[in-house]
């Protein structure tokens, strides 16, 4: 799995100017923020003045459109875009510094979350590539320039438009820096599907990254693949990072660890827990909670996020199954202090089994199919809602069966043996969701 960072551009360099304009030389260590909230900061603040001078030029009688592009803060942005790519010694340090505050503040956030990456590609390490791929296409015919230096692509043919490639003043733009990407990914990994998982918002974009790879001669461009995902919104409605409306990762994780502090204790679930372990837990089911809720989900779909109603420990949420997997882990050892051990090499007869038992083995044998369907279908809703099935259909065999209680000891030693495999199943499963579940609660 591998990231890219857009470490450059128009938007780097608006919250770049805006430090230098309104920032008073702070920095995360004076200000107490993390460094890519920081940076957020002065993004937001740019387009608050920037906003203000558009606003002022159509009181003037100038056009919203013309306004947008002729506005002071945006000409100084397109500048300092210049001056970054010409190597002008003073905006590379001030990149250079505001970006290291912001990678630091994204590896914390991604530490928090759990997230690792094979590879993090950087847009000021590939934009330079992809300007070479345009000239390449200006060269053999496939792209061309038009009166003002600018570079585009001619896709009216295959139902689409014109696309930019270069502006008029050279500098690159998206597209150019996802051209030189794609092809380092590819020479570097030599996969037979690039799967990019980004919002559906950006479903034009890759249909024409496609489009122009092929047109260029790039057989393997066949295998892009866009996993087009839904937008996640709040009860509050749709978040902007421009307006600042957006809701950090940061504050989202900390208020669902909050949540499941207060919704456990309410219901007495860890009277035993205390210190650094019941903070441990209040994490594991905060977390739990917020990725089982979103990745249920189909990917396509755009989802409601509500956060209290995915800490609840009695529908198809994260703690549930949690809640699920540590009752197993309890039966288990409480076999273990009457020295009653899971089997090493069980051997059972079908003629012993109830109906609830013979439901839950069909299940447990359907596990290996739902990863394999999930995988083909990029779609890891598919393994959180079997996952879900399997701890609904456990909690209704233990409903109705005893376990330790039960006289038959080949029947109680084979209902322990399903118990224990569930749980590996249960496991398994949210592992490959990116949420642990906890062995006590």
């Amino acid at each position: 799995m591998v990231n890219l960072v857009n470490d450059r551009g128009v938007h780097i360099c608006k919250s770049m100017l805006a430090w230098m304009k309104w920032g008073n030389g702070e920095t995360p260590a004076s200000s107490g923020l993390k460094g890519d909230h920081l940076i957020g900061k002065y993004y937001v603040l740019f387009d608050k003045y920037y906003k203000e001078e558009v606003a002022q030029l159509v009181e003037r009688g100038c056009k919203k459109e013309e306004a947008e592009k002729t506005a002071p803060l945006m000409l100084e942005t397109q500048e300092m875009l210049r001056m970054w790519e010409q190597g002008d010694e003073a905006t590379i340090k001030l990149w250079m510094t505001m970006n290291s505050w912001a990678y630091a503040g994204f590896d914390e956030t991604y530490k928090s979350m759990g997230v690792t990456f094979d590879k993090i590609y950087h847009e000021s390490e590939t934009y330079l590539l992809g300007k070479d791929i345009v000239q390449q296409g200006v060269d053999n015919g496939v792209l061309f320039k038009k009166d003002d230096g600018s570079v585009w692509c001619d896709l009216t043919g295959d139902g689409l438009d014109e696309k930019l490639l270069l502006r008029s003043d050279g500098t690159s733009v998206y597209m150019t820096q996802d051209l030189g990407t794609a092809q380092m990914r590819y020479e570097e990994f030599k996969p037979n599907k690039m799967v990019y998982v980004v919002g559906n918002e950006q479903d034009y974009h890759f249909n024409v990254l496609r489009l122009i790879l092929k047109k260029m001669g790039y057989n393997w461009a066949e295998g892009i693949y866009h996993l087009s995902y839904g937008m996640v919104e709040l009860p509050n409605g749709k978040m902007k990072s421009r307006e600042g409306t957006v809701v950090d990762a940061d504050d989202l994780i900390e208020g669902m660890i909050q949540t499941a502090r207060e919704m456990t204790e309410q219901l007495g679930k860890l009277d035993d827990f205390e210190g650094e372990e019941a903070a441990r837990l209040y994490y594991n089911i905060g977390m739990g909670a917020l990725k089982y809720y979103i990745l249920k989900v189909d990917p396509k779909k755009t989802m409601l996020f509500n956060p209290e109603e995915s800490i609840d420990f009695n529908g198809n949420t994260g703690p549930f199954i949690q809640y699920t997997h540590a009752r197993i882990c309890s039966i288990v050892r409480k076999a273990a202090e009457r020295n009653i051990l899971v089997s090493s090499n069980p051997t059972y007869v079908v003629e012993m089994l109830g109906e609830k038992e013979k439901d839950l083995v069909r299940l447990l044998h359907d596990f290996p199919g739902a990863v394999e369907e999930a995988g083909k279908n990029f779609s890891p809703a598919l393994v959180a809602n079997y996952i879900f099935e399997l701890a609904k259909e456990y909690n209704q065999f233990y409903h109705d069966h005893h376990i330790m209680r039960e006289e038959n000891i080949a029947i109680r030693q084979f209902r322990l043996d399903l118990s224990f495999f569930t749980a590996s199943v249960i496991k398994n499963g949210m592992k490959l969701l990116g949420v642990e579940v906890p062995e006590k609660m």
